[in-house]
């Protein structure tokens, strides 16, 4: 543990709304060879040295469970230095002490919005002769009101740019903690792209509204010439009304504005300490007349390398596809999230669960997981259970299937895709903590019976009026007990752990479903029972699940829990052509129809603007929440047939059989493994498919029921 010379520092009064903007000046008399600088605080900063930010992160130290741990951030400063020396550091609520969730009062939000926010650091100088110097926070600090007049998650950002800072007094320190400081963990979260301005334009009501063309997370930035004092008032939303207006009541009750103060001239600006999520701003106040070159959208999530591709002869598809990429980057802003613009945003465990083997594929997520779940252990509750969101900020809620059981699924993925052994060996005892959870809180031995849980959540097949599937809560419950302990079984065979106990309970678990749940009532329940290997006769079972849907009009009736694994059910088991069938259909229900209804995201709702033309919802209708993006794991390891062997974990060693289509013309899929890139594409041609594979590994390609071993290279196929 780092020994840290810097003293906790925060104004000696409560600034309230107002961010705090602290300032250190010192003069170097001396030669620098090496300057670091390090950095944490209760809230998130910005800091600059000399006028130039100390490095890239944005919403530094980026959101942990911040009782248990807080990052620190080390930043080489050399180059920034000069003979007389200013360094400022710019402190907001952040997530430590902004009101979340948003739609709720609760006991623990209350605490946590009372919380003071502060900031620690020091800045240690090597000096060519030999000598050090460490610069530390303390009360030689000063501190006084920034330009920053409010910073919120939820409601925006207040900027007097005319306001000249001043009345400077000396910070105060105070008892911080120290015995939960970390090195920075996570990937560090950072303006990723730039979107340019699509249009401008008036809409009917006649507001004006800046159309960014794609849906993103993170910051306007504006450049205006302006007269000091001139105002500057910015609305976000993700899509138009009925009638081509401005819309955010699906924002509830996060504001997400902006507002400017002008300084006098050309100035350009963008929120500093918080983040939003849109596709169109409404400009309700703005000195001249707007035009698309004054907007950019800087693009703000972890800093996560794309690995995955996937193209196909399909223009809508590969919109879905691209809604897809653009759903995870704007969720994972250092904690994967279900949303980025309503008053919520918060790290629900089931949604991360349902999207971690696409994400792992889509981007390099490991370093990104690894830290949450770190998180998501130090959050377990004295009895083993998880809570419904990591970071806890919902502690008074119950831990539910499917939710929970993240604390299992997701170090289990992160190792198949990556060869992270690691990762079970940091998460084995918080995945047998879960299990045991259900053992202890369970009215029937061997199942899990009575709890409170979000059961197929927005199911379709769900009773008038209600949030969840008609899927029966234990029988999801006790798949999903089932599933976990098998997932600790496996890894603690990996790790070398004795599991005994675990394959034990395993076989009653097993026994015991399959004697109590004896028929499958939803699309979902076969689903689970499949998939899970809990359906005595899976291929009987298969083949009703085919037939209940074709009766059904061809159309999914699940929800978050039976969605991400129906298709490779049906393509496990015969039905490959059913499963391209639900892929590519374009009515109400399904991936396609909110593409053509503009979608530059995937919906929490199938329907999130009906067929009509209105919302479903203004209460719960997000236009970017991940978890349907499930789908495109099923494409890459189905359509494209890229399999990561379990025996092989971090494609060590691949499986490739694809399973083409004439629905479609051609499809391409390929991932940036750690053994290199992987590439299947089939292609329909007069004389049969073309199959063209790289692999970088060895690998058993099967095609037309041919199965070859090849070593490394690139292959061409004919089936």
């Amino acid at each position: 543990m780092k020994e840290w010379n810097g003293k906790w520092i925060r104004p000696k009064e409560d600034m309230g709304d107002v961010c705090p903007v602290f300032q250190k000046k010192w003069k170097t008399d001396k030669t620098v060879k090496k300057a670091e600088l390090y950095l944490t605080a209760l809230g998130v900063y910005e800091a600059k040295l000399n006028g130039k930010p100390v490095g890239e992160f944005v919403l530094a130290p980026g959101w942990t469970t911040y009782e248990k741990r807080l990052q620190y951030q080390r930043y080489d400063v050399t180059g920034l230095l000069k003979e007389e020396n200013e360094l400022d550091v710019i402190l907001g609520k952040g997530w430590y002490s902004s009101q979340m969730p948003g739609w709720m009062v609760t006991e623990d939000r209350k605490r946590r919005t009372a919380r003071r926010t502060g900031i620690l650091g020091e800045l240690h100088l090597a000096y060519e002769d030999g000598t050090e110097e460490v610069l530390p926070t303390d009360g030689s600090w000063n501190c006084a009101k920034s330009q920053i007049l409010f910073s919120e998650i939820y409601d925006g950002e207040t900027c007097d740019a005319s306001y000249l800072i001043k009345d400077w007094e000396a910070a105060a320190e105070f008892d911080g903690p120290y015995e939960i400081l970390i090195p920075q963990e996570g990937e560090e979260i950072r303006e990723m792209e730039r979107v340019a301005a699509k249009s401008v334009f008036v809409t009917p009501a006649g507001e004006t509204l800046v159309d960014f063309g794609q849906e993103v997370t993170g910051y306007v930035e504006f450049t205006v010439d302006a007269k000091k004092g001139d105002k500057i008032t910015i609305l976000h939303g993700e899509v138009l009304d009925q009638k081509g207006n401005f819309y955010n009541a699906n924002y509830r009750s996060a504001k997400a504005e902006i507002h400017y103060t002008c300084a006098d001239g050309v100035q350009t600006w963008h929120p500093q300490l918080t983040f939003f999520g849109f596709r169109y701003i409404k400009l309700e106040e703005f000195p001249g007349e707007a035009k698309p070159e004054q907007f950019t959208a800087i693009v703000v999530y972890s800093n996560i390398k794309k690995t995955g591709e996937l193209r196909c002869s399909n223009p809508d598809l590969n919109q879905l596809f691209s809604n897809i990429f653009w759903g995870q980057k704007g969720n994972f802003v250092d904690v994967p999230t279900d949303c980025p613009q309503r008053d919520e945003r918060l790290g629900w465990t089931g949604d991360a669960q349902v999207f971690i083997k696409t994400a792992s594929y889509n981007y390099d997520t490991q370093k990104f997981y690894k830290k949450w779940l770190h998180d998501l252990a130090a959050e377990q509750r004295p009895d083993g259970a998880v809570g419904q969101v990591i970071p806890d900020y919902l502690p008074e809620g119950a831990p539910s299937a499917a939710w929970g059981d993240a604390a299992a699924i997701c170090p289990w993925q992160v190792y198949l895709t990556y060869g992270d052994k690691e990762v079970l060996a940091d998460q084995f005892d918080s995945m047998k903590k879960w299990v045991d959870y259900i053992t202890g809180a369970t009215k029937d031995t061997y199942l899990w019976t009575g709890g409170e849980h979000f059961g197929d959540w927005l199911g379709l097949d769900a009773p008038s009026g209600s949030y969840k599937g008609s899927t029966r809560e234990d029988f999801i419950a006790s798949a999903f007990y089932a599933y976990s302990t098998s997932l600790v079984i496996k890894a603690g065979k990996i790790l070398g752990e004795d599991v005994a106990k675990y394959e034990e309970l395993y076989r009653n678990i097993l026994s015991t479903f399959r004697k109590t749940y004896t028929d499958y009532r939803t699309q979902t329940e076969y689903i689970l029972a499949i998939w899970f290997d809990l359906a005595e006769d899976p291929q009987k079972c298969a083949d009703a699940l085919a037939a209940m849907i074709e009766k059904d009009g061809s159309q999914m009736r699940t929800g978050f829990v039976g969605t991400p694994y129906i298709l490779h059910v049906l393509s496990h088991y015969g039905y490959t052509e059913l499963a391209y069938k639900l892929l590519l259909r374009k009515e109400y229900p399904s991936w396609l129809y909110a593409v053509d209804k503009g979608a530059t995201t995937i919906w929490e709702h199938w329907d999130g603007i009906m067929e009509n033309g209105e919302f479903w919802s203004t209460d719960m209708n997000s236009f970017n929440h991940y978890a349907y993006g499930a789908v495109a794991d099923w494409v890459y390891e189905e359509a494209a047939g890229i399999h990561v062997l379990e025996e092989a974990p971090g494609f060590e060693k691949i499986r490739i059989q694809p399973k083409a289509s004439k629905a479609l013309d051609w499809l391409e899929a390929s991932i940036e493994t750690r053994k290199g890139l992987v590439k299947s594409r089939w292609t329909w041609q007069e004389d049969g498919i073309k199959y063209e594979i790289t692999t970088p590994v060895d690998t058993t390609i099967v095609i037309g029921g041919r199965e070859m071993e090849v070593r490394p290279g690139c292959y061409t196929f004919w089936g």
